[in-house]
């Protein structure tokens, strides 16, 4: 990796690491101040579940719930930043509360959603509809890992695979579906489809063609003078 990659590494890093520590800091202040996290939820169609859309993505159930969430954050947060950097805080706080509010729009029931796997979900979606829609090798590459990382998210959809665990598939379901819309939103800002140098040398060539067969004297012509009718029948 060339020295101009790290520092673009190392840059795209900050955001994600710090949005992790305030994550950490909000759960330490939960448990040491032994408060109950769903009091922070989404709670759907409810006005006093309102405040949930800015408050849940930093709230968790537990430092493993946190954990869950965190590495995905860093991962999927640091290639946002450094592929699509001129874009990158619009995706992800448009993530962050549009997610939040198709939570209160679409769930039922009196649960209260927490967590920031929503947000996490629509990275997941957004990296991969970009790939296909931008058709870069290195955006290809990069959605692979994030395939083979994260291709079992797709069991999120499915509760009743986790008999034991209170499972958001309304946030999952949320999150994938705004990562999507903003893949397509986006689709024309950032890093865009390569260009390639032997694609405009055949445009040259293809121009130089066409110039020398229009600058050739046609030497096979028939010579003959045109009379009157011939010549009304050319122009028509």
């Amino acid at each position: 990796m060339e020295q101009q990659d790290k520092k673009t590494l190392i840059k795209a890093m900050i955001f994600p690491i710090l949005f992790v520590l305030i994550l950490l800091v909000v759960e330490i202040i939960i448990t040491v101040a032994n408060l109950d996290p769903s009091d922070f939820g989404i709670k759907p169609l409810s006005a006093n579940g309102l405040l949930g859309i800015l408050s849940a993505p930093l709230i968790h159930s537990g430092f493993k719930h946190l954990i869950s969430n965190c590495v995905p954050l860093l991962i999927l947060g640091t290639g946002l930043f450094y592929f699509y950097k001129d874009i990158a805080y619009k995706v992800f706080f448009a993530s962050y509360f549009l997610v939040g509010i198709l939570i209160w729009l679409m769930a039922r029931g009196p649960a209260a959603h927490i967590g920031a796997s929503g947000i996490v979900y629509s990275l997941i979606a957004f990296h991969l509809v970009s790939a296909l829609l931008r058709r870069r090798k290195d955006l290809a590459a990069y959605s692979l890992i994030v395939i083979f990382l994260y291709g079992s998210f797709i069991w999120g959809f499915f509760p009743e695979f986790f008999p034991d665990t209170n499972i958001s598939w309304q946030g999952h379901l949320s999150g994938v579906m705004v990562g999507m819309i903003l893949g397509f939103y986006f689709k024309d800002k950032g890093p865009q489809h390569e260009t390639y140098i032997w694609e405009e040398d055949e445009d040259e060539d293809n121009e130089n063609d066409i110039s020398i067969s229009d600058a050739k004297p046609d030497t096979k012509s028939d010579t003959k003078p045109v009379d009157d009718a011939d010549r009304r029948d050319s122009i028509l």
